[in-house]
């Protein structure tokens, strides 16, 4: 399920007073973007399993809704759903058996009670109102997946009993601690992008593969060193001035530090796995030491970003023929003064012939960032 993608409607409904014809006979009834203002005009068929309803200007939920008793997937994405109108839901004892529940860009200010779906293993409220995690507590323990970002919540509470949780989203609140993640034994992503956190906690969270804390306070990037299994590490936008705390990260294939305070590249020779290195905006001060680095993925490493580093900047570029399937991205390449430098990377000889450029630093995300930025979270 692509929980950012947008389905498009089987058929258009030119009014919206109008019937919608329905094929009684299928499962799947998608909705989306009909811009209907109550569902008097559909017909649910008795066997539906999904009900997509995304993309429609909905107050109240349809009773009729709480006969469908092979419903596995409900989605009231962006509509204008409030506490009041998703209440009767917790008594809906015949969609017991729902497994994901979508209340996405709604109205809620609160977690719905959603304890009566004990089979739940997708749960989103996203792009809310909502300003606390208290409600979490009576979502099943079966949970797989669970998006709460983009609301208003200031601390990461009633999580501790989703030891099944594989996704969690936090991003675009009010965070300034990392929290009640021990018992995550089985996470394997964590987005927590724009929010105001300080310091990495990730209790010792072994199997986790994906983390994602851009655009947020760190000034160290300790804290990541017991979680081997991580395959992808986002970190762009905080204040980060040393690279340290990678060498056991053996299997990360990307990590994106830019838009730091990074003046030298360190502590990544171990990553012999790396294909994606994000540099860019900082200030970095000798490609040396890049090399240097990274001499240990040179079989793996596809891209690397450095423009808007500060140094001179790579005028020509000439390419030995032939050339391998693996270019190298270079942007704005600083050279420390070199007028002519040979960098070996994947066995390709790049050959810079550059000219000093007066070179002016324009962004300071860090500086300009202050207590009531609270954007929302751009997934990668």
């Amino acid at each position: 399920m692509d929980m950012d993608g947008e389905k498009q409607p089987s058929a258009e409904a030119t009014n919206p007073d109008q019937a919608v014809e329905i094929d009684l006979s299928n499962t799947v009834l998608d909705l989306t973007s009909f811009q209907l203002h109550d569902l008097d005009s559909v017909e649910f068929p008795t066997n539906l399993t999904e009900l997509d309803l995304t993309a429609n200007r909905l107050t109240s939920l349809d009773s009729r809704i709480s006969h469908l008793s092979n419903l596995k997937k409900l989605s009231l994405r962006q509509n204008l759903i409030d506490d009041a109108a998703i209440e009767p839901i917790s008594r809906w004892d015949a969609l017991a058996g729902l497994e994901e529940l979508i209340l996405r860009d709604n109205k809620l200010m609160k977690i719905p009670d959603v304890s009566i779906f004990k089979k739940l293993s997708v749960f989103d409220v996203s792009f809310n109102e909502i300003t606390s995690s208290h409600g979490l507590s009576n979502v099943t323990d079966t949970l797989k997946e669970l998006y709460v970002s983009k609301n208003e919540v200031p601390k990461m509470e009633e999580i501790e009993h989703f030891h099944d949780l594989q996704i969690l989203e936090f991003g675009s609140n009010r965070l300034r601690v990392m929290e009640n993640l021990q018992n995550l034994t089985n996470l394997q992503e964590l987005w927590l992008g724009r929010n105001r956190i300080k310091v990495v906690n990730l209790c010792g969270l072994k199997c986790i593969k994906k983390i994602s804390l851009q655009s947020n306070r760190l000034t160290s990037m300790k804290g990541f060193e017991e979680c081997i299994a991580l395959e992808e590490l986002y970190l762009s936008h905080n204040g980060i001035s040393k690279m340290e705390g990678l060498s056991t990260l053996v299997n990360l294939h990307v990590l994106d530090v830019s838009s730091n305070k990074l003046t030298l590249v360190d502590d990544i020779q171990n990553l012999s796995r790396l294909e994606d290195l994000w540099l860019n905006d900082n200030q970095i001060e000798s490609l040396e030491s890049i090399v240097e680095a990274v001499a240990g993925s040179r079989e793996t490493l596809t891209t690397i970003y450095l423009e808007n580093n500060p140094c001179l900047i790579v005028q020509n570029v000439l390419w030995p023929s032939p050339l391998v399937p693996r270019p190298l991205i270079f942007n704005a390449i600083d050279l420390c003064g070199l007028c002519i430098f040979d960098l070996f990377l994947d066995m390709v000889l790049l050959q810079f012939v550059v000219h000093e450029v007066p070179y002016e630093r324009e962004h300071q995300f860090w500086e300009d960032t202050d207590d009531t930025e609270s954007d929302a979270l751009v997934k990668k």
